[in-house]
């Protein structure tokens, strides 16, 4: 790596919206072709979390794992969506394979991605974006900003994170 190539990748990190940012506005489809969009979740304490792509091992791990806790997310009356370039069609058919219960969003044109500032890393060849995740309060404000997510358990990081935030 040289001296620039570590100035690009503070570039890149940087961009990522941080605490304090309010979430930028988006409208897209789920798995089931119904839209989701900011103002539906006006009031109410809602978690993104961005995964590379549909049917692969570690995003079958994280979303598993947002699905087996959803009912305690629920007890705490907070919404959490899945989000990846995929389409629609791909995320039916990842949900259907694994009995997913959390909503993906489908941001084919990556607009709510750019928006958000999550970066990409290349694999074999391919560019896929990030694994992170953000914890939005009722006013549509970032409160917590995961940027290199590790699938296994983070389910649980989250929500004991989510709890301190509602309550602290």
């Amino acid at each position: 790596m040289f001296e620039g190539d570590l100035d690009f990748m503070s570039q890149l990190s940087s961009s990522l919206l941080t605490e304090g940012r309010p979430f930028p506005q988006f409208s897209l489809p789920n798995q089931d072709k119904k839209t989701v969009q900011l103002a539906d979740l006006a009031g109410k304490w809602f978690v993104l979390y961005v995964y590379p792509k549909d049917d692969t091992p570690g995003c079958t791990l994280e979303g598993r794992g947002f699905s087996k806790a959803k009912p305690e997310f629920d007890k705490v009356d907070v919404s959490v969506f899945g989000l990846s370039q995929d389409d629609v069609a791909s995320h039916k058919d990842f949900c259907d394979k694994f009995s997913f219960t959390i909503p993906l969003l489908a941001d084919t044109r990556a607009e709510l991605l750019k928006a958000l500032g999550v970066g990409q890393d290349e694999y074999k060849g391919k560019m896929y974006w990030n694994r992170v995740t953000f914890i939005v309060d009722p006013k549509g404000v970032i409160r917590k900003v995961y940027p290199a997510v590790k699938p296994e358990g983070h389910e649980a990081e989250v929500l004991a994170d989510l709890k301190r935030l509602m309550h602290g």
